[in-house]
C-alpha cells in the first residue's frame, strides 16, 4: 500500500457510482479522499473495524467470507466502480460496523478511498431520501426476521410442548389406573389375609407359603420377555392346570402367573403344603401378591417415564444451566430425539455416536434449536417411514454432527438457497423461511462454526461442525 494520492476529478466522473455527481460534489470527494494503490494480497479483513469505504479505479479485486475454518470466495471482479468496506457505516450503531468480508488485491490495484466518517456525511447530506429508503429496509428487514423468527421458535415449542404432553399424558395416566387397580388388590389380599387367618392353617404351612409368595415375588423381577404365542401357550398350561384341580375361573387369573415369569411346575409346590380344601384360597392369595408386583412394576415404570422426558425437557431447554457451558453434544441430540419422539413415529433412528469426543464449550439450549430445526425437517421429508441417522466424529479440530435421511432429497435448483432467511420450499403457511438461516446463524456466527449440506433422492445430510476449543469468547448478543 502507498500513500493516498490526490484524486482526478476526471477519472471520478468515469465511475457509475459518481458519475452523476456535481463538479462540486466531485471536488468534496477529492478533497476528502484520495487514491491509494495495493499489491496483490489483502486489503481489508472481515471482522476488523471498519474505517474506510473502498471504490475499484482499475485491477482486479476478490471478496470472501469465513465459513468454518475456510475463506470462501463470493465475489471476484475488475468491474471498475465495485465498492466495498465501510458501506453501511451510514447506519451507526444499528449495524455492526466491522467489515463484513476480506477483500483481497488479486493483480496490483487502485482505489479511490474514503473514511467511514465522511462517508457517513456524504450518505446524510446528499441523499436524504435514499437514506430514508434503505434505513426504512434495513430496520424493517431486521424487525420482519426478528418477528418471523419468534413466531418460528413459538410454533417449534407449540409443536414440542403437544407431542410432550402427550408423551407425559400415556405414564401419566397408565400410573393413575395401575394405582386404582393396585388399591383394589390390596383391599382383595387383606380379605384372604383374614379368611387364611381364620382357617384351619398351622405354622409350617403358613410359613412354607409365605416363602413361595416371596420366591414368586422375586421371580416377577425376572421375568422373560415372551413373544405373544409363547404366553398364549403357557396360559393354556396354567387354565388346564386349575381346571384339574377344581379352581374356578383359572383362564382370569393365569395371565398373572405368566406375566410373572412362573411355570406350572411351580403351582405343584403350592399343592404339597395346603389341603385341597384350601387349595383356591392360596392360590388366589398369591395371586393378589403377583397382581400387586406387576401393577407397582408397572407405577414404578411409568413414573420413571415421566421423570426421564421431564428431565429430557430440562436438558433440551437448558432452564437450568448457564447459556454457555461446556457440555456432552450427545446429550444435546439424545434429548432433542426425546422431545421430538412423537413426530418420529415408525422412523427408524440409527445413533452412531463416537462417545470418545469430548465435551465442548456451546450455547446448550441455541444448539437444540438447530438440531430440532434439521431433525423436524428430515421427519417431514420421509413422511412417517425411513432411517433417520446421527452420527458423530472428529473432523481436524471440530466435532463434526451428522444428520442424514433417507427422503426424497432437496432439488438441485433449491440446495443453493436453503440458507438464505425466508427461503421455504413448504406451502403457504407451513413454513417460515426461517429455520435453517437461524440454524446457520447459530452455528457460524455464534458458535464459529460450519454448516452444509449434501443431498440427492433417498440420501440427505446436514453437517454441523463445532469447534473443539473455544474459539473466541461469547458473545452476549443471540443468534440473530
Amino acid at each position: 500500500m502507498t500513500e493516498r494520492s490526490i484524486c482526478d476529478i476526471a477519472e471520478l466522473r468515469t465511475l457509475f457510482l459518481f458519475e452523476n455527481l456535481t463538479d462540486e460534489q466531485l471536488q468534496w470527494l477529492c478533497s476528502r479522499g484520495g487514491v491509494e494503490s495495493f499489491e496483490p494480497g489483502v486489503v481489508i479483513s472481515e471482522g476488523d473495524p471498519a474505517t474506510c469505504f473502498f471504490v475499484l479505479l482499475d485491477g482486479t479485486i476478490a471478496l470472501s467470507r469465513k465459513v468454518g475454518a475456510d475463506d470462501v470466495e463470493t465475489t471476484r471482479t475488475s468491474q471498475r466502480g465495485a465498492y466495498a468496506g465501510a458501506w453501511s457505516a451510514f447506519l451507526g450503531g444499528a449495524a455492526p460496523q466491522g467489515y463484513t468480508a476480506t477483500m483481497r488485491a488479486v493483480t496490483p490495484s487502485r482505489f479511490f478511498v474514503l473514511d467511514a466518517d465522511d462517508f457517513t456525511q456524504l450518505m446524510r447530506q446528499w441523499f436524504p431520501m435514499a437514506l430514508h429508503l434503505l434505513e426504512g429496509l434495513f430496520y424493517g428487514n431486521q424487525n420482519t426476521q426478528r418477528v418471523v423468527g419468534q413466531r418460528e421458535r413459538l410454533l417449534a415449542l407449540g409443536s414440542l410442548s403437544a407431542g410432550l404432553t402427550h408423551e407425559l399424558n400415556n405414564p401419566a395416566s397408565a400410573a393413575v389406573s395401575a394405582t386404582s387397580a393396585l388399591r383394589n388388590r390390596v383391599a382383595g389380599m387383606r380379605h384372604k389375609l383374614a379368611l387364611i387367618a381364620g382357617g384351619a392353617w398351622d405354622r409350617r404351612q403358613l410359613e412354607t407359603l409365605i416363602g413361595l409368595q416371596e420366591r414368586a415375588v422375586e421371580q416377577v423381577a425376572k421375568a422373560a420377555e415372551l413373544t405373544p404365542l409363547e404366553a398364549a401357550d403357557r396360559e393354556d398350561e396354567f387354565a388346564d392346570w386349575f381346571a384339574d384341580h377344581g379352581i374356578g375361573d383359572g383362564w382370569d387369573i393365569a395371565p398373572t402367573f405368566v406375566q410373572s415369569g412362573l411355570e406350572v411346575g411351580w403351582l405343584d409346590q403350592i399343592r404339597e403344603v395346603v389341603d385341597d380344601g384350601m387349595l383356591e384360597g392360596a392360590v388366589r392369595w398369591l395371586n393378589y401378591t403377583l397382581e400387586t408386583e406387576l401393577l407397582m412394576n408397572e407405577i414404578e415404570d411409568s413414573t420413571t417415564r415421566i421423570s426421564t422426558l421431564v428431565t429430557a425437557a430440562k436438558q433440551y431447554s437448558q432452564m437450568d444451566r448457564a447459556p454457555y457451558q461446556v457440555l456432552d453434544v450427545h446429550e444435546l441430540l439424545d434429548s432433542t430425539l426425546v422431545m421430538l419422539s412423537r413426530k418420529v413415529g415408525d422412523v427408524r433412528v440409527v445413533k452412531d455416536y463416537d462417545r470418545s469426543l469430548p465435551d465442548i464449550p456451546v450455547y446448550g439450549a441455541e444448539l437444540n434449536q438447530v438440531w430440532t430445526n434439521i431433525v423436524d425437517n428430515a421427519l417431514q421429508a420421509m413422511d412417517g417411514e425411513g432411517t433417520l441417522t446421527i452420527r458423530t466424529s472428529q473432523v481436524d479440530e471440530y466435532l463434526q454432527v451428522e444428520i442424514g435421511d433417507t427422503g426424497p432429497g432437496i432439488p438441485e435448483d433449491v440446495v443453493s438457497r436453503i440458507f438464505e432467511p425466508f427461503f421455504t420450499t413448504k406451502p403457504v403457511g407451513q413454513g417460515t423461511g426461517l429455520g435453517l438461516d437461524i440454524s446457520w446463524r447459530i452455528v457460524v456466527n455464534k458458535h464459529h462454526g460450519d454448516l452444509t449440506v449434501e443431498s440427492r433422492p433417498g440420501d440427505t445430510r446436514f453437517r454441523v461442525r463445532l469447534p473443539l476449543h473455544e474459539a473466541a469468547a461469547p458473545t452476549a448478543g443471540g443468534a440473530e
